[in-house]
């Protein structure tokens, strides 16, 4: 990966509908090898897909929080089907530490994440939850740094790939 691929992936990230003519003329190269670039990009797994981002209180989700969970090894089996059914869990991760799962969720008031929390508890036990108030920081990926500096060396390779 070079500096041109670094530069695709943080327009990528900040519009995935830019268009390979806006890709084209930010990092000096043809539109087809932008293209190209996109599709090893892909190929290699690094570009998993293009997501819309979505105002969850637009849409009357207005409780965001976190939930931990303690599970047994054994109760894997049963959890991992469950939360892939639940569409208000956004993300959910195997983790370290005192519970071993950690789930983003949404819901529409307290009274909803309290019900399904009621229902975490008794089919799998122990949670911890913490709701959040405000988000600082909304989900974003890694931005590269240096990549607006592309250099003639960098235009150089590119026509080796």
């Amino acid at each position: 990966m070079d500096q041109i691929d670094r530069k695709i992936i943080n327009m990528l990230e900040q519009n995935a509908r830019a268009s390979l003519k806006e890709l084209s003329a930010a990092c000096y190269i043809s539109s087809p090898a932008i293209a190209a670039r996109i599709a090893k990009l892909e190929k290699a797994g690094i570009i998993t897909g293009y997501h819309a981002s979505v105002n969850f209180e637009k849409l009357d989700y207005h409780v965001k929080a976190f939930i931990q969970i303690q599970l047994e090894p054994r109760q894997k089996g049963e959890f991992y089907p469950f939360v892939k059914t639940v569409p208000n869990i956004i993300e959910c991760n195997c983790v370290t530490g005192d519970y071993s799962e950690l789930m983003e969720v949404v819901f529409e008031s307290t009274a909803a994440l309290d019900n399904f929390i009621n229902d975490l508890q008794s089919r799998f036990g122990k949670t911890s939850t913490q709701i959040v108030f405000s988000t600082s920081v909304d989900h974003r990926g890694i931005t590269f740094q240096n990549v607006d500096d592309l250099s003639t060396d960098d235009l150089k390779d590119d026509a080796h790939h």
